[in-house]
């Protein structure tokens, strides 16, 4: 009888908390701003989360999710010496990974290696494989060549666009060639076309631009307003998303780019961070620094767009489909599992990671 009081008090502890909560929530000890799914583990859902404290010593989490899915547990803790400002986990490797990292003053970039013991280890530290030590303003981010395995990186500084070949056996990479953004433009982030892998996008102040990475050279921009985050559509070529300061949400078609396809409302302070769905076309996150986590179904061509718009209103479908507002804090981190596409990862700058799953919005559509 005790067993079975037990077991219908914890029973009813997990419903309290789903109440409270629809996602799974997991806690780093430091402030932190970078997630990223880990691609290459395709017998797990795996991320990666770095911490931003700067007078602590930062950690690199690698967090699993149960194979019940009910639960997130930490596989592996690595130290990292200073402040994570930008992280990717290697697309062809789950043991490897790339940061963006600072003192305080300054910025560099490095490619980690996870130690394969390192479930044996007390307190295992991680390999540095190589520096990408050429930039000389403040680096932002690292890309990584977009599918399969590849030797090609891509960092990107405030003023310029670095084309890398890395070469993990010997823990070297050298830079293959650069370009610069010009005098009139800061670059803030950028992504790889999944579609054209010879075709690389950044952000900037005022514009979006575009390379052609054999000739690194600038192909063309689009005129944005502060862009902060930007994200193509794996599902159908050309198609891009952006989000701005002041123009909310927007999804492009490369083709066509004077005009946007669709405009979605913004979050309600600074939409920070914008992805498409790797599976599933038209599904969009955004999060910001309103706390919430923003669920989209968006169109992903005019021909959709003009066809929602002659349809009756009694059909017309509102784009937002959930919005998640279970944080205290700006949420900066934001990733798609690979391997399950309906589940997400978000997180906040208190450390929180919440895992959710969008499978009842994916039967609507």
């Amino acid at each position: 009888m005790a067993d079975s009081a037990s077991g219908k008090e914890e029973e009813e502890g997990k419903r309290a908390m789903q109440g409270a909560s629809s996602g799974i929530g997991y806690g780093l000890k430091y402030q932190a701003r970078c997630i990223s799914d880990v691609k290459a583990d395709t017998d797990h859902t795996s991320f990666l989360a770095g911490t931003l404290s700067l007078k602590e010593e930062n950690e690199v989490h690698l967090i699993r999710l149960s194979s019940s899915g009910t639960e997130l547990f930490c596989e592996g803790l690595f130290s990292h010496p200073n402040e994570i400002w930008d992280l990717v986990s290697c697309p062809f490797d789950q043991r490897i990974f790339s940061t963006v990292y600072s003192n305080g003053e300054t910025y560099g970039a490095a490619i980690w290696q996870i130690p394969e013991l390192y479930g044996e280890l007390n307190s295992p530290q991680l390999e540095r494989i190589t520096s990408l030590d050429t930039h000389a303003g403040k680096v932002k981010c690292v890309l990584w060549w977009p599918s399969g395995r590849n030797d090609k990186l891509i960092s990107i500084d405030e003023e310029n666009l670095y084309l890398w070949s890395l070469d993990v056996s010997k823990k070297s990479a050298q830079v293959q060639s650069k370009d610069s953004a010009g005098m009139l433009h800061k670059l803030h982030g950028g992504a790889w076309d999944p579609h054209d892998v010879n075709s690389v996008a950044a952000t900037c102040e005022s514009y979006l631009q575009f390379w052609d990475i054999r000739t690194m050279t600038k192909t063309s921009s689009i005129e944005c307003s502060h862009v902060r985050s930007v994200d193509y559509n794996p599902k159908k070529m050309h198609i891009l998303v952006t989000a701005e300061h002041e123009s909310g949400i927007r999804i492009w078609d490369l083709r066509k780019p004077k005009v946007p396809i669709q405009e979605l409302p913004g979050h309600t302070h600074w939409t920070w961070s914008v992805k498409c769905n790797p599976e599933y076309d038209g599904l969009i996150l955004s999060a910001g620094t309103d706390s919430a986590v923003n669920l989209w179904l968006a169109t992903s061509s005019h021909d959709e767009l003009n066809e929602s718009q002659t349809d009756s209103p009694t059909r017309r479908v509102d784009p937002l489909l959930n919005t998640y507002s279970d944080y205290e804090d700006s949420i900066y981190g934001l990733t798609w599992s690979s391997r399950e596409p309906w589940i997400f990862a978000s997180l906040s700058y208190d450390g929180r990671v919440v895992v959710e799953s969008v499978k009842p919005f994916i039967s609507k559509k």
